[in-house]
């Protein structure tokens, strides 16, 4: 009986080990998913798995990661939308899976599009007759948008010099230095030559007089900025078209007007609607503008509007069969979503004129809230201006000791994204912070950063001076000249790293704290 005993027990052992291992390496889902192996091994990086994973696990070791990102609430360097309502969310998701070049599969979403187009023209007072067609497309954002307005005028130019027996191989755009990259890269991609007016301190936009003074025969359009990227100002859109006419008028040429209103085209008509900037003027002949920055739409939307169909090139518009029907066809890229367009109808029916109205007060609202914060605290110059893109641009009235990158960087503590950088050349020795003020940036929030940014300002008060300025003043007491070399982001970064621990780990010395 004993033995009986002793080699039960040996079997239940053994079996018990058995079912133990099976269950070890059979289906992970029995066990919680951070008790599972996917956990404990690293993700792939640069080389596909060999074996599959659970979805479970794949979204958990995802999702995981992404938590390390930044709050796109709380990114205030940003212009693009990070809020829109749960309905319109709903629509976007139900349209995930529809390509909007498939326009006979999918003519509601095409007539959407072309709904947008009339209704975003007449925004713009494009000059229409009753029941005409707009000229426009929808695009991937304003950079394709200002790459397609771009080619329009390129061509165009280069039709007239052959007419005219000219050479048609050396053309220019005038912008200001102020100009987004995208338009640095239309110039070297399609080979025109960038001219550019340069900024000086206090005038940080295009001079007008400056633009035509550089217009030749060979510029195909002068480029204008409706909310420049660095401080948010309109530029003088009108005092251009006035002053490019009667260039035009002198020399016989006929240099157009294109508005990069990416940023300003869904602003100035609802704040400053007797504003002339847009097609009233008979200089300008297209317009582009960000669905997703102002006009309220997720990241991927952009509008471009040509004042009539004379100013698009028949040439540049291809058509295509293979998809059912003959189809028009003006882009840079093929196949694209169709949920930001649908976003974008929706916006458009359910905000209305009143709507957006309404959303950019409270951005201009809130934006000089934030100004006045910052003005009280003594400590900063505003470089924005009131009438433009509702935004702050601001810079510390003494950076001797600390500079605005270090108020950048400190502001991450609290979860705030504010960027700082140096404007272009001629102001290149400015440095600037900027918040920009979108719909879902509320009076509390205006309230908390200014809290925030004062906070910052103390911590930064208490920490050594930068090295360089410390060096600065070292040299100037020995009488000892030195040629400091301009430091690289990174250096600056790694230096306000390494004076940040240090304050840290003094202040910790010095608690006391069991």
């Amino acid at each position: 009986m004993v033995k009986s005993s002793c080699n039960d027990a040996l079997i239940n052992s053994r079996l018990h080990m058995v079912l133990s291992k099976a269950v070890s390496q059979s289906d992970d889902s029995v066990h919680s998913m951070f008790a599972s192996r996917y956990c404990r091994t690293s993700l792939p990086k640069f080389k596909m798995p060999e074996n599959s994973t659970p979805k479970e696990a794949a979204y958990q070791i995802i999702n995981d990661e992404l938590m390390l990102d930044g709050n796109p609430r709380l990114n205030l360097a940003s212009f693009v939308t990070t809020w829109m309502e749960p309905e319109c969310d709903k629509l976007m998701m139900d349209a995930i899976n529809k390509n909007y070049v498939d326009m006979d599969e999918y003519p509601v979403t095409t007539e959407l599009q072309n709904r947008c187009v009339n209704m975003i023209a007449h925004l713009f007072n494009a000059p229409l007759t009753e029941g005409e067609a707009a000229v426009g497309c929808g695009t991937v954002g304003s950079s394709e948008a200002i790459m397609l307005a771009g080619l329009a005028f390129k061509r165009r130019w280069q039709n007239k010099m052959r007419e005219q027996g000219k050479p048609c191989d050396k053309p220019n755009i005038v912008t200001g230095a102020n100009v987004q990259v995208c338009w640095e890269k239309f110039a070297r991609y399609f080979e025109v030559e960038l001219k550019e007016v340069k900024l000086r301190e206090g005038y940080y936009v295009m001079d007008p007089e400056k633009a035509v003074e550089m217009v030749d025969k060979n510029t195909i359009c002068v480029a204008a900025i409706l909310g420049s990227t660095l401080n948010g100002e309109f530029e003088d859109v009108k005092l251009l078209n006035d002053l490019l006419l009667e260039k035009n008028k002198e020399t016989g040429w006929d240099t157009p007007i294109h508005v990069d209103a990416a940023s300003g085209g869904f602003i100035a008509p609802f704040l400053y609607p007797d504003l002339e900037w847009d097609f009233r003027l008979p200089l300008v002949k297209s317009i582009n503008v960000s669905g997703h920055k102002y006009g309220l739409v997720y990241a991927g939307i952009g509008w471009v509007i040509w004042r009539s169909k004379e100013d698009l090139p028949e040439e540049l518009i291809f058509h295509i069969n293979y998809l059912g029907a003959d189809q028009p066809t003006f882009t840079l890229n093929f196949s694209k979503g169709s949920s930001q367009i649908i976003a974008q109808y929706y916006q458009l029916i359910r905000l209305g004129y009143e709507g957006y109205k309404n959303i950019m007060e409270n951005c201009q609202e809130n934006a000089q809230v934030l100004k006045e914060g910052l003005e009280k605290s003594g400590r900063f110059n505003i470089v924005s201006r009131d009438i433009g893109v509702p935004l702050v641009a601001f810079s510390l009235k003494d950076n001797s000791s600390h500079n605005e990158f270090e108020v950048a960087d400190m502001l991450r503590r609290f979860g705030w994204i504010v960027p700082a950088y140096t404007m272009p050349p001629d102001a290149q020795h400015i440095t600037v912070l900027r918040v920009v003020i979108r719909e879902d940036f509320s009076r509390a929030l205006a309230e908390r950063l200014v809290n925030d940014i004062e906070k910052v300002l103390h911590d930064l008060d208490a920490l050594p001076a930068k090295i360089s300025a410390k060096l600065a003043i070292a040299d100037e007491q020995s009488g000892v000249a030195h040629v400091h070399l301009k430091k690289t982001d990174l250096e600056v970064q790694r230096e306000i790293t390494t004076a940040w621990k240090k304050f840290v780990a003094d202040k910790k010395k010095t608690n006391g704290v069991c």
